[in-house]
């Protein structure tokens, strides 16, 4: 298939998932290895979620903007930039350290099944004995909810995990009501993803050759309009919802891919 095609295929699958606790690496790899797309050892699906990045601060840009602007007089503002900070931290050391061990061992269609399957079980056993929320709003998140967040997030090293569901489950599971871990979560991938995506760069540069910058650019773009999209849809969905369904397609999913692998 041509890299271009293929480029923009892995951004409408980046967008679509990103923000679903779904895992957008674990489908990316599996869609690049069903497309033959083999040229970036991993470190074209990580770039591409620079489009996600974008997204969430498009569509937030306005609190953003008025929260940059509170910094120096808001008490919670910096409450709230402070929480984001603690919570990137856990996994930022951890993918440092282990970012080589974890791309070269893990980023195969039979770790993300076994992920997808193992995840969407938590994820249905988690939701039937959910913890009463005790927190409302992005400014009353406390540091020690951060933290907690920021753990849990260190699961979606693994691909097929799910960065989204880890973090959102990770502040329900510390009291913080579902719309205020969901809008949690999107903030915290702005550092968690964009310096991911960064680090992935340097590393990859020699990988990345000129021929695959015209794909790049597709895959980013693609990714970027459809995870403008899905950030929406997932507020509103949360808000009268719970995470039961993407449990069920997860383990559904799992299986799929493993037996394909296996089989294949």
């Amino acid at each position: 298939m041509n890299d271009t095609i293929a480029a923009a295929l892995l951004g409408l699958v980046e967008g679509i998932t990103e923000f679903l606790p779904v895992s957008s690496t674990g489908h990316l790899i599996v869609t690049a290895d069903l497309l033959g797309f083999r040229n970036s050892g991993g470190t074209f699906e990580i770039v591409i979620q620079l489009g996600a990045v974008l997204a969430v601060i498009v569509y937030y840009w306005r609190d953003l903007v008025g929260q940059a602007r509170a910094l120096p007089t808001s008490v919670d503002a910096r409450r709230l930039w402070l929480g984001v900070a603690l919570a990137f931290v856990p996994a930022a050391v951890l993918g440092f350290l282990f970012s080589d061990l974890i791309t070269r061992y893990l980023f195969s269609p039979v770790t993300v099944a076994i992920s997808l399957i193992l995840g969407g079980i938590a994820l249905w056993v988690i939701e039937g004995r959910p913890v009463a929320a005790t927190t409302q709003g992005l400014t009353q998140v406390s540091q020690r909810q951060a933290l907690v967040v920021g753990c849990a997030q260190c699961l979606a090293l693994v691909p097929g995990v799910s960065r989204s569901a880890s973090s959102i489950i990770g502040g329900l599971l510390t009291g913080l009501d579902r719309p205020t871990a969901t809008a949690f979560s999107f903030y915290l991938s702005i550092p968690t993803l964009g310096l991911a995506t960064l680090y992935a760069l340097v590393k990859g540069r020699e990988v990345l050759g000129a021929a695959q910058l015209g794909p790049l650019a597709v895959g980013l773009a693609v990714s970027f309009v459809t995870a403008l999209l899905a950030v929406g849809w997932l507020l509103r969905y949360v808000s009268r919802h719970n995470f039961r369904a993407f449990a069920v397609y997860r383990v559904l999913a799992g299986l799929a891919i493993l037996g394909w692998a296996l089989w294949r």
